[in-house]
């Protein structure tokens, strides 16, 4: 088990104080880390702490949501949206175990959290008692660091190490798991230290300038590059470098699902989504590019289709600030190991103005197959039956791209994803290497909370929902106004589609009945309305975005209904499929 005498140099303190118990040194720990705002749900081994919260009054507020996996979930979007740490509180046991999946969701989303869970008393350690779960075994393969308090005077250095763990280097998730004991217990003389560095831990690797001349002189001489963005740029906060490194050498972007906002969706060098359900051209020109300039992206088995096959004609710059991920699935020509914005800025002053007309062109000529042959079909169908391409295509044009997206997983995570024009940055979340379905609804109540000057679009489909229908409850009790979009086939949509094309149509246990969602969110104290008809789905959504209160929009969508283009599992990226 990780300990506690790591290095550490003195950032900012707080006075030593008179003596305090172990749970009010957890909330003074919180206030010196800046934390306003936790979300979580109360129990026996974390009361203290909630003890300790009540007699702050109002110095953090608590979120208060309907299950763990909410809080967690909830916590991961604030944490993207905001900027900050997404702080979780939760009890021993269930309610510990309920944040497993998304510990696991935020460690592979790269996500920063602090998750703080109570324990049973430690002479109890060890002995099955009511409620004692080992968290520290269960949470090592899913957290960034992890650690167990079993003594008061632990608090201030494991939450300063906490917090400096989960938003350094390649953020992540830290759990803390606190004995009642060392809660209940005293510390004589309180103070708290910021931490700056840990020995050992380097989560800012020193930038090799060599590796950066001789990335730029493979830049120089390409003929046909390929920028692959990913959601590093984002977290680095190199968006504006990207556009101008973009703009001097004129290379085409291309966008991982968690990279798409990275970019402007508009400017012309930007051609599309990568992936399996990702846009035509960027995954053909993929395995015909000659160099691949991957930024922030860990080259995810989504994107790369089969390894064997991709990008056999390029050669590959990778820039990481994660040297776990460099050479990890696709071999590297020059590795930059370095945060993104860092690296892109020195790279813009070696690089030469460039352009790239006629391969630009030949991305052009495909997107313009996939417009003819997918999308325009889509979002104008001629069929009865209402798409989800078309809904979420006309909440994008009335909405001007200027709301957070959040989505679920499945089918409808797909068309957000590609038929939403994307505007500004940090303005999608969705689950994307875990693929957690569940996700969106309690997604929607953090982001709600961080980005309540922008607001928020959720897509949902009929199965996530169910999964986490309970947060409807969170939404209302903290009159967070959320415009959800329910995209409903009254199938599990993406397992459903993959039974058509690869099980012959055997829909086993993917058909879904599903109950009233109208009736259930009026009972939530939620604005509801359903709708069947295209000619009410316009005049229905502008109901849904003038509504001050969260809204909840049931749009009933054809059932059989399938996310094209599409990478057949083990094919290369340039085998993508337009149709079945």
């Amino acid at each position: 088990m990780a300990t506690l005498t790591q290095t550490t140099k003195e950032k900012t303190a707080a006075p030593a104080t008179q003596k305090v118990s172990g749970s009010d040194a957890v909330i003074r720990s919180l206030l010196a880390e800046g934390v306003d705002l936790v979300f979580g749900y109360p129990g026996g081994a974390i009361m203290p702490v909630y003890d300790s919260l009540y007699q702050n009054g109002k110095k953090i507020e608590h979120i208060l949501t309907r299950h763990e996996q909410g809080a967690i979930h909830a916590a991961e979007a604030f944490a993207k949206i905001s900027g900050k740490v997404g702080v979780v509180f939760a009890t021993s046991g269930p309610g510990a175990t309920n944040l497993v999946t998304g510990l696991s969701n935020a460690k592979i989303d790269s996500t920063p959290l602090v998750c703080i869970t109570g324990q049973v008393t430690s002479n109890l350690l060890g002995f099955d008692a009511f409620q004692e779960t080992d968290m520290i075994g269960i949470s090592m393969p899913v957290t960034k660091w992890n650690y167990q308090i079993t003594k008061a005077e632990e608090i201030p250095l494991a939450f300063a190490k906490a917090f400096y763990i989960a938003c350094s280097g390649r953020p992540g998730p830290v759990l803390l798991d606190i004995t009642k004991d060392a809660l209940l217990s005293s510390i004589e003389n309180f103070s708290y230290q910021k931490v700056e560095r840990i020995s050992g831990y380097y989560p800012y690797p020193k930038i090799d300038m060599e590796k950066v001349r001789e990335a730029a002189n493979l830049i120089n001489n390409a003929k046909k590059p390929l920028i692959l963005a990913g959601q590093g740029i984002t977290i680095s906060g190199a968006e504006k470098e990207l556009e101008t490194f973009v703009n001097k050498t004129g290379i085409p972007v291309a966008a991982t699902l968690f990279g798409l906002t990275a970019f402007p969706s508009k400017h012309p060098l930007f051609v599309g989504m990568l992936g399996m359900h990702g846009n035509y051209a960027p995954n053909i020109k993929t395995n015909e590019a000659d160099l691949i300039i991957a930024i922030g992206m860990r080259f995810d088995d989504r994107v790369t289709g089969d390894t064997s096959k991709y990008a056999k004609n390029a050669k590959v710059i990778h820039i990481d600030i994660d040297a776990a991920e460099i050479d990890k699935n696709i071999k590297t020509k020059v590795a930059v190991v370095s945060d993104a914005k860092k690296a892109l800025e020195k790279l813009i002053s070696l690089v030469q103005k460039n352009n790239f007309e006629e391969w630009l062109n030949e991305f052009k000529d495909l997107d313009k197959v996939e417009q003819d042959e997918i999308i325009a079909p889509n979002i104008a169908p001629k069929g009865k039956a209402l798409r989800m391409a078309e809904v979420v295509h006309r909440v994008s044009e009335m909405t001007k791209g200027d709301p957070i997206v959040v989505t679920d997983v499945g089918q409808h995570q797909m068309m957000a994803a590609r038929y939403y024009k994307f505007l500004k940055p940090k303005s999608i979340i969705t689950s994307g290497g875990l693929g957690t379905m569940g996700f969106g609804l309690p997604a929607a109540v953090g982001a709600g909370i961080a980005g309540k000057d922008r607001g928020v679009i959720l897509f949902v489909g009929d199965g996530g929902f169910q999964m986490t229908i309970q947060e409807l409850a969170t939404l209302w009790h903290y009159k967070i106004p959320v415009k959800i979009v329910l995209l409903n086939n009254n199938f599990l949509g993406m397992v459903r589609q993959w039974q058509q094309l690869f099980f012959d149509k055997r829909y086993a246990c993917t058909t879904m009945h599903n109950p009233d969602f109208v009736k259930i969110a009026e009972g939530f104290g939620l604005k509801s309305r359903k709708v069947q008809e295209r000619a009410e789905l316009d005049g229905a959504l502008s109901e849904m975005l003038d509504s001050d209160t969260a809204y909840l929009l049931v749009v009933e969508v054809e059932k059989e209904g399938n996310v094209f283009p599409m990478v057949p599992a083990g094919a290369a990226v340039s085998e993508m499929i337009l149709k079945p």
